[in-house]
């Protein structure tokens, strides 16, 4: 491992109403560098009095005579697209700062952040066209339809893609006009507080945005039950997405959107180009370490080219670079915390011992940090539990049909919906597979391919509510009905 670059860390504190603030009970929590284990810095952590100071000031920021609310929507949308400016500008900064707290990386942390500004870019082009519509009502009335922001948003961001998840979040939420309370995940949460800094930066009014970091019990819980929150939107596992949402219902009722985990299937068709196709498999599992809600993590390969393609992914595995996320070559990095790193080697454990076979892998890699070697399971079940749950690692699963009828049927079978993908060069027998599984995406020939533009979200467990393109604005802005009778 080369030396760690001497990275300033800048911001460890509460962003309320553009201040910083220490935490009202005097406690802070420390950030662990994943490819060390090492502290980095301890960030002040934000408890129930912290988030009612929070709330207090977004409602402030809210009020229908506030700068905010009586901004016009082009002024609205140069803000944002100042913040989106300023994160291109400090994007080596940010981007090895990702890195050092979330271990990806930084040629994926430089991308994140280049994405997350164009999301921000995208939403910044929508905030004069929340448009309401005429209605014909006869009778000699008048009747339109507005759209008005929805208010105070609880957004609760999780630490796999710490600034691109505060984009998707934010983007939508200050294009309709809303003032949000952002809680990063405790295990990621620097590059967040640097993000507020360049949000005050940008020009945006007091209030608009507040960053409070913390823990899910104490903080985020204390968003979820707050009676002046309006929305509340979650990405994290699905564990957790039902409790919020139980949570929710029992103190008041408010918008819950919920982008939650996944078990997504990728089936390769015996008609595919293996080389390719085994490419796919591999980028579809271990992108951003297997750290990612809509993973391929289910492969279901036709029993005609198993062998061989088994065989492909062992060999694309064995060459995959794992280790210091500094270096230009660097593929893989950490997993995100202790934690992870002994629940993967557990489901790694769960394989063996059900009876799939372990092709490569399987073990810690590097002498320190949470380094997971890129795993291959053959002969893996449906009902083995490397097949059923979301093991968010490395940990690829290959799974043999003979059937396509079969297949469908088990791709389905999952209580997830999140994504799914299809490598065949059938247009028509892709299309007709899509047709039947139940999934909020489907890639056909690729995978984790990403369009601001283009809807993202799942079915069943996999979560409710869409993030990006114009279906992302919904969840943040109510239609008012307006009827008047002409004389």
């Amino acid at each position: 491992m080369s030396p760690l670059p001497d990275i300033e860390i800048k911001y460890t504190e509460i962003f309320i109403n553009n201040e910083w603030h220490k935490a009202d009970k005097g406690k802070t929590f420390p950030v662990i560098n994943p490819s060390t284990g090492e502290v980095i810095a301890n960030v002040e952590e934000a408890t129930r009095t912290d988030v009612d100071k929070a709330v207090e000031a977004a409602r402030k920021a809210f009020h229908v005579d506030s700068p905010w609310r009586t901004m016009q929507p082009a002024d609205r949308g140069a803000l944002m697209r100042k913040f989106a400016e300023l994160l291109r500008r400090d994007i080596k900064y940010l981007a090895q700062l990702e890195t050092l707290n979330n271990g990806k990386p930084v040629h994926d942390s430089m991308g994140d952040i280049g994405l997350s500004a164009n999301c921000i870019d995208y939403y910044a082009g929508w905030v004069d066209k929340i448009t309401g519509e005429t209605i014909p009502a006869g009778n000699g009335h008048f009747l339109y339809t507005e759209h008005e922001p929805v208010g105070i948003c609880g957004q609760i961001i999780p630490w796999n893609f710490p600034i691109l998840m505060l984009a998707w979040k934010l983007g939508p939420a200050l294009a309709c006009g809303n003032t949000v309370i952002l809680k990063p995940a405790e295990q990621t949460p620097l590059s967040a507080l640097y993000c507020a800094a360049l949000i005050k930066e940008a020009g945006f009014p007091p209030g608009v945005v507040n960053i409070v970091p913390g823990d899910g019990p104490e903080c985020g819980n204390a968003i979820v039950v707050h009676p002046h929150v309006d929305k509340l939107a979650f990405t994290g596992s699905s564990e957790i997405g039902r409790l919020i949402q139980e949570t929710a219902a029992k103190h008041h009722h408010y918008r819950v959107s919920l982008e939650l985990g996944g078990k997504s299937a990728l089936i390769i068709c015996e008609d595919a180009d293996l080389d390719y196709a085994a490419k796919v498999a591999h980028q579809a599992l271990y992108f951003n370490a297997a750290q990612c809600c809509c993973a391929g993590s289910r492969t279901y390969v036709h029993a005609k080219i198993y062998d061989e393609f088994v065989a492909k992914c062992v060999e694309l595995a064995n060459k995959r670079v794992v280790g210091d996320p500094y270096d230009r070559n660097t593929e893989q990095g950490p997993q995100v915390s202790e934690e992870q790193f002994n629940k993967i080697l557990g489901y790694i454990e769960a394989g063996n011992k059900e009876g799939a076979k372990l092709e490569c892998g399987g073990k810690r890699a590097c002498d320190k940090g949470y380094f997971i070697q890129p795993t291959v399971f053959s002969g893996v079940k449906d009902d083995m539990k490397i097949a059923r749950e979301e093991i968010f690692g490395p940990v690829m699963s290959l799974l043999k049909y003979d059937c396509y009828e079969d297949v469908i049927k088990r791709a389905n079978s999952s209580s997830f919906g999140l994504a799914a993908g299809i490598v065949t060069k059938d247009l028509t027998r892709a299309l007709t597979i899509t047709k039947r599984l139940h999934a909020g995406t489907i890639w056909i020939n690729d995978y984790n391919t990403f369009w601001n533009q283009a809807p993202f979200g799942g079915f069943k467990q996999s979560g409710h509510g869409r993030e990006l393109g114009s279906y992302g604005l919904e969840g943040y802005y109510e239609v008012k009905t307006v009827s008047i009778k002409l004389a």
